[in-house]
Order: C-alpha cells, then structure tokens, then sequence
C-alpha cells in the first residue's frame, strides 16, 4: 500500500479519540468500515468507476485533521454575509466538518422537522438515525465510503415528517477553515417520510489558501410521494480536492430533483447513485462544470430502475478551457420487471481549447422489454458559423464567445426550480466566463 498506511496507522492510534468526539451510530460502524477500507484502500485508474481519477494520488500529501474537535475561531453567521437575493432561506453552516450550533436561524422550522449536527441526532434520535445511517452507502464497494465512514465524526441530520411541507427553502453552506494543510470528513443524512417536501441548497467554500481535501457522503432516502429538491454549489479554488458520494432511494411516486454545479474548483470527484424503488417514481439528475486552468471535474452517475412505470432525465454539460479535464460516466440500469419506464440520458460537452479534455461514458443495461430509453453524447468547440454571425452584427469576438457558452449551459440552469437560484446562477456564470473571482456579494470569506 502506498498512501493508505499513513491513514491505517491513524486509525489504529486513533480509534478511541474518534469514538470520542462522535455517537454511537456512526461509531458502531467505524471497525467494518475500516476493514473495508483496509482491504479495498483508496480507488484508482485500475478501477473501472474510476478510470478518469486516480484518488489514491490526492492523499499521498501530508493534511491535518481535527479529531480533537477543537473549535474553529471563526462565527460563520458574521462573515458570511451572503445570501441568494429574493430567496429567503433557512441558513445553516458546517465548518469543516463539524456543524455550527452556536447560533441558528432565528426562523423556526415546521413542526417536527429536525435539522441539526448529526452527532447530536444519533444522541437524541438513536432509533431514527441508526435505521438509515449507513444502510445506502456500502463501505464494501468503495474504498472512499469506506475511509469516510471509518473517520467521519460529525455532519449534518435533516428529518422531514409525514406530510409536513417545508415551504422555505434550506441552505446549507460548508466552509473550508485552515492554516495548514487540512483534510475534513462530512457526512449527510436526510429523510423525508411519505408525502413530505422541502428543498436544500448546499455551497461550498473555502475560507483560506491552503491545500484542502474533503470527503463527502450523503445519503437521502425520500419516501412514497414525497418531493425532494437538492442544489450543490462548488465554489472554493484550485487547491481544493471533493470527494463527494451521493446515495438516494426514492419510495412509489416521489419525485427527486438533483443538481450539481461546479463553478470553481481545483479536484472534483463526485458520485451518484439513484435507487428508483417504488413504482412511479421520477428522478431529474442534472450537473454543469465550468473549468479552466488545470481543473479536473469528473461525475459518475448510476441510476437504477428496480420497478415499474419509473421515469428517469439526465442531462449534464461541461465547458472546458485552457487544460481543464472532463469526464463523465452515466449509467442507467433497467432491472427485469421494470416495465414502463422512461429514461432519457444526455451528456453535452464544450471544448473551448485544443488542450482541453474530455472523457464521456453514457451506457444502457436494459433487461426489460417494453422501455422507452435514450442516451447520447457530443463533444465539440464553440460554432463558428455561429461565432462568424454574432460577429458581423458587431458583436464583439469575446462577447460573443461568452455569450454561445452561456447559452450552451443554460439548459442545465433551467432545470433549477427555484427562480431567485436561476438568477443568482446566471449572474455567477456570467462572471466566471469573463475571468472575474468568484467572490460572493457582500461576503467576507469566498475566494
């Protein structure tokens, strides 16, 4: 082994610190996670999910991790003065990987909706957090899931109940703190009960100019005609590494609306995986990357269809300049019996340099007989003929540039099913294509 020594002597050394500072849910799986991490190690090229990331390399440095869960001098609700305009949220921060309970939101939830630090729920609500925690995301098939639920301490707990509508939508806004070198371990844990509803926006942000690497799990179960919205944000900078494994299992007729945007980023490895478990069920899985420099953003993405009458739509672009790196791999499973379903796929993809590139990866496994299914992918550079035309009307060449890659991921940002989101989105895009920092309005940390 190479870089999994270092963490295997860690944990050895470790365990009853890490025990410590966490609960009991979390801590009764830390020894077989870590066997699993301890047999598989960390993913490489060698694997076919990850043949367009060697995460083994983003672990060979040396990073600092906080076991002692020693508090970070920093209160996220007066710096981060942010918000997204005309959409108020319910505003909630992970520093790290440890969640912020010093202060709240003033605005209470519904109703027997429970939003709070992981840790604290497996404390207060063992019964409901052991009966999901763990039970998506198998440490014995990947080897990052397994090295974050072997080291994980803390994160977030969203518990929706039956029937209860959360109106105003959630924001979650993790921070990245540090002076040295440091690598943070989250997990997410969300359950909407049948009938229950509500939407979470997840940011992503780095405080400091250091080397950071996190590993991310979040598992969603959403229950028999339940509506879930969920919107990641990756804005941090280019010596960030995500790691981010995204498990989801819908009930009979829910409906699911993932979508996850990286602005700007340095490593990104995200993964998803969609259970579509109850008849009727309706997933929208949507992504858009915009990288430039040397960034590297790679999505892997599974959706499985196990019953009838399921529909599935997936649609991600990319645009890549300089020597940015792409990659994406969708796989959509139809299992025997999964009649009826609806599946449609689409991977577009923009190399705005020759340097660029960009991998894609669509595949179909159907086993049953009466589908509709499609799936397709293009790689290509901006339209010259649409470029030549933009610009005999006196459009200038860079504007006009910016304006065909603005319309190219456009179509993702429709999908989004918050209005206040999509404009603050389009106003983001727009100052990433003209080279600006992605500094948010009135805020005190983002780089």
């Amino acid at each position: 082994m190479g870089a999994e020594q270092q963490y295997i002597d860690l944990f050895l050394q470790c365990q009853p610190l890490l025990d410590k500072h966490s609960a009991g849910a979390l801590n009764t799986q830390r020894e077989a996670a870590f066997a699993h991490f301890r047999e598989q190690g960390f993913p490489t090229r060698s694997k076919e999910e990850y043949k367009y990331t060697d995460v083994s390399e983003y672990f060979a440095p040396d990073y600092g991790l906080n076991l002692n869960r020693l508090d970070i001098p920093v209160n996220p609700y007066e710096v981060f003065k942010c918000d997204v305009p005309n959409m108020s949220t319910s505003l909630y921060f992970v520093l790290n990987d440890m969640f912020y309970n010093k202060e709240l939101p003033h605005v209470p939830l519904p109703e027997g909706v429970i939003l709070c630090s992981l840790k604290e729920a497996a404390e207060k609500y063992p019964q409901l957090v052991e009966k999901h925690y763990g039970k998506l995301a198998d440490t014995s098939k990947d080897g990052v899931t397994a090295f974050n639920t072997a080291f994980v301490q803390d994160g977030l707990f969203l518990y929706i109940p039956k029937r209860v509508v959360v109106d105003k939508p959630i924001q979650l806004v993790n921070i990245l703190r540090s002076d040295v070198n440091f690598m943070v371990n989250r997990r997410v844990l969300i359950v909407l009960e049948e009938s229950a509803q509500a939407k979470l926006l997840v940011c992503d942000h780095a405080m400091d100019e250091v080397n950071f690497l996190a590993t991310q799990v979040i598992e969603v179960f959403v229950g028999d005609n339940a509506v879930f919205d969920l919107y990641e944000l990756e804005e941090t900078h280019n010596d960030t590494i995500r790691l981010s494994n995204l498990y989801v299992n819908q009930g009979a007729n829910s409906n699911v609306l993932l979508n996850g945007m990286t602005l700007h980023n340095g490593k990104t490895r995200n993964t998803t995986k969609v259970t579509l478990a109850g008849e009727g069920a309706e997933i929208h899985l949507n992504g858009m990357a915009i990288a430039d420099r040397q960034q590297h953003v790679d999505n892997n993405t599974t959706i499985d269809h196990t019953m009838p009458r399921c529909n599935s739509y997936e649609l991600f672009k990319y645009v890549l300049d300089e020597e940015a790196v792409g990659a994406f791999a969708g796989s959509v499973l139809v299992q025997p019996g999964a009649q009826h379903t609806s599946s449609q796929q689409t991977n577009r993809n923009l190399c705005v340099t020759r340097k660029a590139r960009m991998y894609t990866q669509p595949q179909l496994e159907i086993y049953a007989d009466d589908v509709k299914c499609s799936h397709g992918a293009t790689v290509g550079q901006l339209d010259e003929k649409a470029l030549f035309y933009m610009r005999a009307r006196g459009i200038a060449e860079k504007e006009a540039r910016l304006l065909l890659m603005f319309a190219f991921v456009n179509e993702v940002i429709d999908t989004i099913r918050l209005d206040a989101l999509k404009d603050r989105l389009h106003m983001l895009i727009e100052k990433r294509f003209r080279g600006e920092l992605n500094r948010c309005q009135g805020c005190a940390i983002c780089k």
